[in-house]
């Protein structure tokens, strides 16, 4: 990245202090998973497994194959951090820095930490899964990392992770209302409760990207743009098995037929974003290339949702295939 780019992350150091660190929350007022598990010191630990064992009995295959598709995504959390530790300007360059950006970056890794422990012990509690190939899984994905679609680069980190955090937030929040409409009304609060943080994480990185359209607009608009023209991969799109080759485009499908994450919602997602970031309102201040960066995101929403619509259309019901997660049963696409 240029030095005057660098110039800007070190200037707003101050202001990341005293508006992103505000959104961590203290280790000792913060929820735990064992807030939300049974108390294995109890006499009545027995018990409680059994009854979350009888309420998971109510929760179909293909619920699980998006549960722990969503578990996964958190497990891979030391690729996340690595990710954001390339990012020029922002990185942690001693592992204990004390720089907000870098005291940020850890914090927020500890807080996302808590979500993959918290669905890891209920999936293994409840019995429905096959946890040797879930872990097989998890250490799959972060041996093979991500798509390095940031290109070390904190606008382009900054942006794609107030959008993963969002949809992380409406994923959460959609497998809640599913737990809650089948009667587990515990785990709707464990999925629920970490939707909440995610919404809080969202929050922040939104809020610095936000500041970026403010201090360098036509960086920023370009940044975006080339985000968006790459396409937003979720960060578990390396996700494999041992097995099936197209393990992430099957759990995906399973996830759009039951509505936990849709296209719809990836373009919902861009759209909420532009708004939050006014990035219509951009105007004499932009350069000519800038301006063609702000009509491409402005109008990109809309074109997703068109072709989005059209190929709904064309769709048919797709086939059954097994998941390992789940004993190699079948789900329908």
């Amino acid at each position: 990245m240029p030095p005057q780019k660098m110039e800007i992350f070190r200037s707003l150091e101050g202001w990341a202090e005293d508006n992103i660190l505000p959104y961590l929350k203290s280790v000792e007022k913060n929820w735990q998973p064992q807030d939300f598990l049974p108390e294995s010191s109890s006499d009545g630990f027995h018990e409680q497994v059994a009854e979350l064992r009888e309420r998971a009995k109510e929760l179909p295959d293909d619920y699980f194959v998006c549960l722990v598709g969503d578990m996964i995504t958190e497990e891979a959390l030391p690729t996340y951090q690595t990710m954001l530790n390339t990012l020029d300007g922002v990185r942690d360059e001693t592992g204990a820095s004390l720089t907000s950006w870098a005291v940020w970056t850890r914090a927020w890794t500890a807080e996302e930490n808590r979500h993959g422990d918290l669905l890891n012990k209920y999936l293994y509690l409840s019995g429905r899964v096959d946890m040797r190939q879930v872990e097989k899984t998890i250490q799959y994905l972060i041996g093979s990392g991500m798509d390095p679609r940031t290109e070390n680069s904190p606008y382009l980190g900054f942006i794609y992770t107030s959008f993963q955090e969002r949809a992380t937030f409406i994923s959460h929040g959609n497998t809640a209302r599913l737990a809650k409409e089948r009667g587990d009304l515990k785990l709707a609060q464990i999925c629920g409760t970490i939707a909440a943080d995610e919404k809080r994480h969202e929050t922040a990185y939104a809020k610095i990207v936000e500041k970026l359209f403010e201090v360098d607009p036509d960086g920023t608009v370009l940044a975006f743009a080339d985000m968006m023209k790459k396409k937003v991969a979720m960060p578990a799109h390396l996700m494999y098995d041992g097995r099936d080759d197209d393990l992430f485009e099957h759990f995906s499908a399973v996830a759009q037929r039951l509505g936990v994450y849709t296209a719809k919602e990836y373009a919902d997602i861009l759209e909420f974003l532009v708004g939050r970031w006014k990035v219509e309102n951009l105007t004499s201040i932009l350069s000519g290339e800038g301006r063609k960066a702000r009509d491409f995101v402005c109008s990109l929403a809309p074109r997703i949702r068109r072709l989005e619509e059209r190929s709904q259309t064309r769709i048919k019901q797709g086939p059954a295939v097994p998941f390992s997660w789940i004993y190699d049963r079948k789900v329908q696409l």
